[in-house]
């Protein structure tokens, strides 16, 4: 005799699984945090691979050698990403003392005409470094404050960077080592999902990388028709933030604008945000369209929900990773409902 009816019992089954679930997410995300220097280079390692798989199959495919093929491909990373940071950080340094006078005269503008409101943005640009250890989280502060998280993150890098490497070379095993660890019967469906998570993640790190370049040159070019000030520092602000969607962006155009009302006046601050609007529209509207339209696609509320988790667990650094992991989740959702969901039932035709 049962003693709940079908409903209640079905809701309670829900509820623990679902507990189970949020669980066994949370028992994986504190081991990840006490395994933060391994899992850290690891992501970061798989992120990497992703970028640069095609560059490395085109050498592969002129008959490189598979070594020598990852080797050069990793030297290629130091010299590109060194050069990126050298530039991005350069130019942050060369006009950033500008940008936060600027900021700051700004805030006294906005002071004058909307009162509190300008008050509280004055103290957001005296206290910038301030904030930047509030809303980076643990991660943020900790390079602030602690050298030796330094000497950590340089042995993080290094690491990654090593893991690329290998990832690059026995990338022809990964299958093989996946099939033999899966249960018995699942290895197709364990080899599927896993390809399909990664092309995911390639797609969405080739086309966000490529999307950052086009939207910071636009503005840059944009800023310096303006003759905005530093405008090199403000593109390098966008190239950064658009590893953050929508947040990033958001936050690198409020700057340019800002800048652009203290230094030229209110009719350029309307022109500046002109173009940062008509960059955003490119984007949304060509670029993810042409760029990404083989990946992924997820709905703007779960990319911000995903961030601010991201956020909340890793600081600037999970905000980072938070949308490429999403990203392989849904890959992997997508692979099983392809496999596993109902065939569609057969349409019949009107006689009429």
């Amino acid at each position: 005799m049962q003693l709940l009816p079908e409903g209640a019992r079905r809701l309670a089954a829900w509820c623990v699984v679902i507990l189970l679930v949020a669980g066994v997410a949370w028992v994986g995300i504190e081991l990840c945090g006490e395994l933060r220097t391994a899992v850290v280079p690891v992501l970061l390692a798989l992120l990497g691979t992703a970028l640069l798989k095609p560059l490395y199959r085109r050498m592969v495919k002129v008959g490189v050698n598979r070594s020598l093929a990852a080797g050069l491909t990793c030297v290629a990373v130091v010299v590109i990403v060194g050069g990126a940071v050298y530039i991005v950080v350069a130019a942050l340094i060369e006009t950033g003392d500008q940008i936060v006078a600027s900021l700051k005269q700004a805030a006294k503008s906005l002071t004058e005409h909307f009162g509190a409101a300008g008050t509280s943005l004055e103290d957001l640009a005296a206290n910038s470094k301030e904030l930047l250890t509030k809303f980076g989280g643990t991660a943020a502060s900790n390079v602030i404050s602690g050298v030796s998280v330094v000497g950590e993150s340089i042995a993080m890098a290094v690491l990654a960077l090593l893991l690329v490497f290998f990832f690059l070379r026995d990338s022809d095993r990964t299958a093989g080592a996946l099939r033999s660890l899966a249960p018995r019967g699942t290895a197709d469906t364990v080899e599927a999902m896993a390809r399909r998570a990664f092309r995911a993640v390639e797609g969405f790190m080739r086309g966000t990388t490529l999307i950052a370049f086009i939207d910071a040159l636009c503005i840059t070019v944009g800023l310096l028709i303006l003759r905005v000030p530093g405008a090199a520092g403000l593109g390098a602000l966008v190239l950064v933030g658009a590893y953050i969607p929508y947040l990033g962006a958001f936050i690198s155009g409020a700057v340019a604008v800002l800048v652009a009302l203290a230094d030229r006046g209110f009719v350029i601050a309307l022109w500046a945000l002109g173009v940062v609007l008509a960059v955003q529209v490119l984007e949304g509207h060509v670029l993810q369209p042409m760029i990404q339209s083989r990946t992924v696609q997820m709905h703007p509320a779960v990319v911000m929900l995903a961030i601010t988790a991201g956020a909340s667990v890793a600081g600037i650094l999970g905000m980072l990773l938070a949308v490429p992991l999403t990203a392989a989740a849904f890959g992997v959702i997508s692979e099983l409902r392809t496999r596993y969901a109902p065939p569609p039932s057969d349409v019949v035709a009107d006689d009429s």
